[in-house]
């Protein structure tokens, strides 16, 4: 067996060769450099190498190549279905790696309109781009590419993040990877209550931008609510809001920096307290299968801070346990997990 590959794209690996030989593309997914070769994809990895728009700690440029290379047990091709989902995502869909938006250093105005680009060819292939940052900034190309796709003011945005990123400047800058949601409200490509935001906490942002969240309808379930609460409940609740609020197109914005530092301790702007994988992984899931999700980005992600490689790797397997719920939703049929073999 074979991926399933476009007539345009590339084979990069050869038979049963492992993740880490070879070309590096995300788990040895075909590769494609032109948008000619987006016709008939499902799913496209590009990454935004960039980080002019950090307050803190840089080098989230080096994260998409990071994250590609962070899962060495693949072999190609991989043929493996998720555990908890039988599905195999590279069986189901046409997944390819588009490689990267050509972002120049020094330049974050250049690097938005860089990766809007790249982003707006995949939504016009009719495939769902997952964008790997990149800094947090880079929500707002991506979402107003969304938002282009199908409407402005006609899309759901659900950001896992520790950080609201909603003050109305940065250090004097509107392109900063703490104001992006805020623009996309005030400019109307996504309204207030087409917006929650997951797993918030630290000292940010001002009492003012609170009140300001509030007055245009944005929710929250701050990191603490999982402490009170069951992650299922509200996972449920989530699903709840999405199908009878939400507009038909969601995009997921997810900062790695949700997690507890002990989880993803590569990161630029890192907050004790965060949640689990074992709390997120669920709930991406569910929201990939049962609500319509378009398009999402991974941000934040800092390899330079991670000797151990650990944030990089929990990077690579968001995208994957996004892709495996998007694949069973596709094929219309629910999980046949494989998780116990023991008589109760």
């Amino acid at each position: 067996m074979s991926y399933r590959t476009p007539k345009h794209g590339r084979v990069v690996s050869r038979e049963g060769e492992p993740a880490y030989g070879g070309v590096g593309t995300f788990c040895k997914a075909p590769l494609v450099l032109t948008k000619d070769g987006l016709e008939d994809v499902d799913a496209a990895i590009v990454g935004a190498p960039f980080d002019e728009g950090v307050s803190n700690r840089p080098g989230a440029r080096f994260a998409p190549r990071a994250i590609r290379d962070a899962d060495n047990f693949f072999l190609s091709p991989p043929f493996r279905p998720h555990m908890h989902l039988g599905v195999d995502p590279f069986a189901e869909l046409t997944i390819v790696d588009y490689s990267d938006a050509e972002c120049p250093p020094a330049d974050l105005a250049a690097s938005h309109r860089e990766i809007k680009s790249r982003v707006s060819e995949i939504f016009e292939a009719g495939a769902v781009p997952v964008v790997l940052g990149g800094d947090h900034s880079l929500a707002y190309p991506d979402i107003t590419a969304a938002a282009e796709r199908y409407g402005k003011g006609q899309l759901g945005v659900i950001q896992f993040d520790a950080h609201t990123d909603t003050a109305p400047v940065e250090w004097g800058g509107e392109l900063s990877h703490g104001v992006p949601m805020r623009r996309l409200i005030e400019e109307g490509h996504v309204q207030g209550e087409h917006f929650i935001q997951i797993g918030l906490r630290s000292y940010f942002p001002d009492a003012e931008d609170w009140d300001w969240m509030r007055a245009v309808g944005m929710r929250w379930y701050a990191a603490e609510e999982f402490d009170h609460r069951a992650p299922a409940a509200i996972i449920e609740e989530l699903l709840a809001i999405g199908k009878s609020d939400f507009p038909d197109a969601i995009f997921i914005s997810f900062d790695i920096d949700v997690f507890d530092p002990a989880f993803a301790p590569g990161t630029g702007s890192p907050e004790p307290g965060g949640l689990t994988p074992r709390e997120v992984f669920p709930a991406l899931r569910q929201l990939f299968r049962e609500l319509p999700i378009i398009g999402m980005e991974v941000v934040e992600v800092l390899p330079t801070y991670d000797r151990a490689n650990i944030t990089p790797l929990l990077a690579h397997r968001i995208v994957l346990e996004g892709l495996s719920a998007l694949a069973l939703a596709r094929a219309g049929r629910g999980p046949q997990p494989q998780l116990s073999n023991t008589k109760v």
